[in-house]
């Protein structure tokens, strides 16, 4: 069977958390990997702009790599796009990244459940929707973080982050209602996961903190087949459409085992930020709640 790569998609390096529990389950499979460095961060960007670029990137992905299967391990561009990008390339499959709102209703006994994002995944219709379908007996407070995808980004790269930046990033997200606490916080980035030691560290008190990276790659591995033969008898690439990505970025990449491909990629932010190297913000969204008082 032709082994067509498995496509990974982010803004950024976040869905590297993704790509090493695809390795875990589905290690017979070439992957590329895709980092849409050149506008990251999303969260800045409006929101119809956004969806043209993503439409028009995904439209060359697709030409160039003929992928078996795209995961887009993005909250912000699978909440914004996927219906989108499933229209437009009907003969292509899509594996989205949604908050994980369903399983932390299930498992929360206070009923007190926070989910930590970005800007544009918080204020997406289809974010409010997972919410009134699986959260409505809960309290769910999403808080929007404008930092902590830099501050992922800054801390892969360095190995080094500011814990009292990540604890005023989280502090939102803790809760207390009548005797009550939070007691699950959803990952609703895939960039989260690589600072959830930290967050453990500076938490005001123990929380379940819920990362769907295995989950996505189940789902992925659901969609593939099994490939007979030598297993990892094949090369993985990265790309990255600022073309150039700094020098700590390339080690990054090839310490999780990819190869950095060319520039054929390369696309300009045109119409929304172009902030590669983006620095952290000064002011996080405002928290926003629902569900039952």
């Amino acid at each position: 069977m032709e082994r067509r790569p498995v496509l990974f998609f982010d803004s950024g390096i976040g869905g590297l958390s993704v790509v090493k529990e695809a390795r875990i389950l589905l290690p017979e499979h070439p992957y590329v990997y895709v980092a849409d460095d050149a506008a990251f961060p999303y969260g800045a960007w409006e929101e119809e702009a956004l969806r043209a670029r993503l439409i028009k990137l995904f439209g060359r992905l697709i030409d160039r790599f003929e992928p078996s299967l795209i995961v887009i391990a993005c909250n912000t561009a699978s909440t914004l796009a996927i219906a989108d990008l499933r229209a437009a390339y009907p003969d292509q499959q899509f594996v989205g990244t949604v908050p994980a709102i369903k399983p932390a209703a299930e498992r929360t006994r206070s009923g007190i459940v926070s989910v930590l994002a970005t800007p544009g995944t918080v204020k997406r219709q289809y974010t409010r929707d997972l919410i009134a379908t699986y959260g409505s007996r809960c309290h769910v407070r999403l808080v929007g973080s404008q930092n902590l995808a830099a501050l992922a980004e800054q801390y892969m790269r360095e190995g080094f982050v500011d814990e009292a930046q990540v604890r005023a990033e989280i502090a939102p997200c803790f809760m207390e209602k009548d005797g009550r606490r939070t007691d699950i916080v959803v990952l609703a980035c895939t960039h989260y996961p690589f600072l959830v030691n930290r967050m453990r560290k500076v938490a005001p008190w123990p929380v379940d903190w819920i990362d769907p990276s295995e989950a996505i790659a189940r789902r992925a591995m659901s969609l593939l087949p099994r490939l007979e033969g030598e297993m990892g008898n094949h090369t993985d690439y990265a790309y990255f459409t600022s073309g150039n990505p700094p020098a700590a970025m390339r080690r990054l990449m090839r310490g999780f085992g990819f190869v950095l491909g060319g520039d054929e990629l390369a696309l300009p932010a045109e119409g929304g930020p172009a902030v590669a190297a983006a620095q952290p913000a000064q002011n996080a969204a405002p928290a926003l709640t629902s569900g039952p008082e």
